[in-house]
């Protein structure tokens, strides 16, 4: 089975991709099955026609869904939203906004994400092509499980039993409403559900995601920044699709400056993520709406190659030992130096920091204990040492 996510920064291409990817695939006998964690279905219109909220075939070996995030939401997140409801209605807000209220930031992406493990669990499919989210989001998400472990291990229970004890005072002097054991039951399931899907994501002979990029500043910049992060949390990314270039025909003096600015980028495309391999897009010459048109998109971007095949396998964080000392390196291209915080956490876990993003990294048994002896970054990896 291969799961193939699709992400970069909004406008960039990643649902025709992401659809053009899927039909190669159905073509080369693959049951394939393409979706989209973003809120703000899109696919419908990409394949122009009705997509339901249940996997529909599309063509032979080639189905698409738009998730129901109502029923996600209510599957996995139905017994906090509950509790929630009832405390913002507690603190005077109106019913239907304490009802909207209890739906946090990020929720209605996270239970569509959870589909992915549903269907790969069903075994009815060899390939899910996943239509991301725009980048941030998509980051965020593709966090999340390992965050929500952590806090699972280690606050959840600690929660639980403080709340078991003062249910029964607090519900003596006061009609605040207090978490059942039905909340804490959720949010548990959640988390289980969310590490199983983590360990999917970062096995790299099962997942990998594509960066789609446009010849554009901004848009590198933000690719650059993602990779960065998706090696980060231990995320394989095995190909760039370098999506719109002018195509070489174009003579048009109009163009002229267009296309020396894309083959200026183009040149800082290849330089930024090798030595992942770089797929390259023309611009085609009609709008990529319908069947046909994504068909056609499809055998521009792969011609006669497999799209479910690893493009690339990069090296996952690893231990090394030399004489007395263990080395933990973590892959981390496109850094500065300067730009990395490390900190030790609590005996079993080290805390790295870039920019705005942040991993607790929980160590292995031969690393629990030991102290770190040094840290330095080079040739793309940050090695942090232990004795």
């Amino acid at each position: 089975m291969r799961i193939i996510l699709f992400t970069g920064k909004g406008g960039v291409g990643k649902t025709s991709i992401s659809a053009a990817t899927a039909i190669r695939s159905a073509q080369l006998g693959h049951r394939t099955i393409v979706v989209s964690t973003d809120p703000a279905h899109s696919l419908g219109d990409s394949f122009d026609q009705t997509i339901g909220p249940e996997p529909m075939q599309l063509a032979p070996n080639l189905w698409a869904q738009e998730i129901d995030l109502l029923h996600q939401m209510e599957q996995h997140w139905g017994a906090v939203q509950q509790y929630l409801t009832a405390l913002f209605a507690w603190r005077g807000m109106e019913g239907m906004m304490a009802e909207e209220a209890s739906i946090l930031p990020g929720m209605e992406e996270l239970a569509s994400l959870l589909q992915i493990g549903s269907l790969a669990e069903s075994g009815e499919y060899d390939v899910i092509v996943v239509d991301m989210a725009p980048t941030g989001a998509t980051l965020q998400l593709l966090a999340f499980p390992e965050m929500a472990s952590w806090y699972i291990e280690r606050i959840l229970p600690f929660e639980r039993a403080a709340v078991k004890i003062a249910r029964p005072i607090m519900r003596s002097v006061s009609e605040i409403p207090m978490p059942e054991d039905n909340f804490f039951d959720a949010v548990e399931s959640l988390v289980r559900d969310l590490s199983k899907l983590e360990a999917l994501l970062t096995d790299r002979d099962i997942s990998s995601v594509r960066l789609v990029v446009n010849p554009e500043k901004m848009v590198i910049k933000e690719a650059q920044r993602a990779f960065t992060y998706l090696n980060l949390y231990n995320l394989p990314v095995d190909a760039v699709i370098s999506n719109r270039h002018l195509p070489d025909e174009i003579e048009d003096p109009y163009f002229a400056l267009w296309k020396e600015r894309q083959a200026h980028y183009r040149q800082i495309i290849e330089e930024s993520f090798v030595p992942l391999p770089i797929l390259s897009v023309p611009l085609l010459d009609a709008e990529v709406v319908g069947y046909e048109m994504l068909n056609r998109l499809g055998e521009t971007i792969y011609a006669t190659d497999d799209p479910a095949r690893i493009y690339y396998r990069g090296k996952a964080q690893q231990i090394i030992k030399r004489g007395d000392e263990y080395i933990l390196s973590l892959p981390l291209p496109l850094v500065k130096k300067g730009d990395i915080n490390l900190h030790r956490g609590s005996y079993n876990e080290i805390i790295v920091r870039i920019g705005g993003w942040k991993r607790h990294i929980s160590l292995p048994s031969s690393l629990t204990g030991k102290s770190v002896a040094g840290a330095r970054y080079r040739e793309n990896h940050l090695e942090i040492r232990f004795k």
